[in-house]
This record gives structure tokens, sequence and C-alpha cells, in this order.
């Protein structure tokens, strides 16, 4: 039955969207063979190059995957959800329809260094607790956490069943004490072999590192936080708005920040072996 394309938005961008709900829907599942070009075509009464740049478009953002000669296939199911709010872990997989769990496997009080004493504002040498965790989507592991902790808020996680809780979760509803605000930075890295093992990923693979810094009301620094994101499971999505006025000496303003949470699993390369 041919879909009727509706006036104001570009043809391909609108065959994008319907392939997009579609797979979102479930009526193809992961590695299903799509219609093809011409099917797609008479459908939507549209010429194979708007087909094809639909296609690409999907492709791009790892939603398909094309094979020569034989056509395309429903890849990774993802779900955008948005960090220009800042949210927690949980909050972001329940955003990508996934369930969220940790494994504790460091909880230890230590020493800051130099690095934790300024971002929490805490003197160098001073106690703070230090928290290490995978990060699980559906039970696989998507990332690794260090989070430092000053001792008054390190103490309120005494206890806790963190491997379902989240800080936030704790400190926000059983405290009161809100997460305001928060700065991000972030950065490629190479993995280092405790990580990598931790996470199932050859030594060296690409890592996506967000440092993070949580702070409640009156400036407090709540915690101070490494993540390392598996480079084949998430991918940030920027977009900038650009009208009349608003650009600034700051530059654009930012519409909207995503992350997108990929469930296709990553192959080992035997190439590249780890550490002897």
């Amino acid at each position: 039955m041919a879909s009727k394309l509706r006036s104001g938005t570009s043809r391909h961008a609108q065959v994008s969207e319907w392939l997009r709900e579609q797979i979102g829907q479930g009526v193809w599942a992961i590695d299903d063979q799509l219609p093809s070009e011409s099917q797609l075509g008479a459908q939507f009464s549209v010429s194979r190059i708007t087909i094809r740049r639909a296609l690409q478009t999907l492709e791009s953002e790892g939603v398909i995957y094309r094979r020569q000669g034989l056509g395309s296939f429903v890849g990774t199911s993802r779900v955008h959800q948005g960090l220009v709010r800042l949210t927690d872990f949980a909050e972001d997989m329940q955003a990508a329809g996934m369930h969220a769990s940790s494994r504790v496997v460091h909880s230890e009080v230590e020493e800051a260094t130099e690095i934790v004493s300024r971002a929490l504002h805490v003197d160098e040498g001073s106690r703070v607790l230090r928290l290490d965790r995978i990060r699980l989507g559906d039970g696989e592991p998507l990332a690794y956490d260090r989070t430092w902790l000053p001792p008054f808020y390190g103490q309120l996680l005494n206890g806790r069943n963190l491997e379902e809780e989240t800080i936030y979760h704790i400190l926000e509803v059983d405290y009161q004490i809100p997460i305001v605000s928060g700065r991000f930075r972030m950065e490629a890295i190479n993995a280092p072999a405790d990580i990598s093992q931790e996470l199932g990923i050859p030594w060296g693979r690409a890592l996506l590192m967000i440092e993070r810094v949580s702070v409640t009301e009156a400036e407090r620094r709540v915690y101070y936080q490494q993540r390392f994101y598996r480079s084949d499971r998430v991918a940030y999505d920027l977009d900038l708005a650009r009208r009349p006025g608003d650009a600034t000496d700051r530059g654009l303003p930012i519409r909207d920040f995503e992350a997108v949470f990929k469930q296709s699993p990553i192959q080992p390369d035997p190439e590249k072996p780890g550490p002897q």
C-alpha cells in the first residue's frame, strides 16, 4: 500500500523517519532485511535516489547496514536520550529502553590526588571515598566508572545497594540533596589494561572518557567521576541552532546533545592481544 508523504519536509527525511519508526516498533528485528529500494520507491512514489539518501542517513546513524548486492538490513537498535539535562546512568538507560545495573569492583577510602582535589575543592591528600563500578545495560557492560566523593557524601552510601541504586537517586530522593549542575569533559583514550579486562574488550581499544563533576546547592562538590564508555556502544549527537541573532561570541546555542546507545556487541580483535 502506498504511503503519502507530507509537504514541507524533504522526502528522503520522511522516508528515513518512517523506517526508523518501523524499526523502533519492532516491525523488523535486528538483521532482518528491509524492503528493496524499488519496493520502497513504489511505496512512497519517489525515485531510487531519494530512497538511497534515506538509507544512507540510517546507515550513518548505525540503524541499518547494507551489503553489496544483497540489500539493507536492520543493524543496532538505539534510542536517543538527552544530555542537555544532567542525568544519571539509570535515567540514561531508561530513556534507551534498557535495564540499568552495576557491579561494584572497588570501594575504599583513599587520599585525594591532585586531580581529585582540584575537582572536589578539597585538600590534596585528604580522605575521599573511591567507588569503582562496571555499568551494565541489559546485563552487558557498557561503561566503567571511577567516582570520588568527599567523606560527608560518601558516608551516605553506606549499606546501600549500589548494584541497583544510583548516587543521584540516593542523594536526591532519600537525603533531599539536589544535584543542581555539573561540568563535563570528553576525551578519546586507549583502554588501559585493567579497564579493558573489566569491560571485556581488547587492550588498547578506543574508549570515550567522560569526566564529570556534580554540584549541589551553594556550589558544594558532590562527586568527581571518570566514566569510560565502550566506543562501540555509545556515540554523541550534537544539534546546534543557527538563526538570526543566535550566534554570539560564545558560539551557537546547543539545541540538543544526545548519547546514542547501540546494541551491537564488539568483536574481539585477534591481531591486538592484551599485555602479557
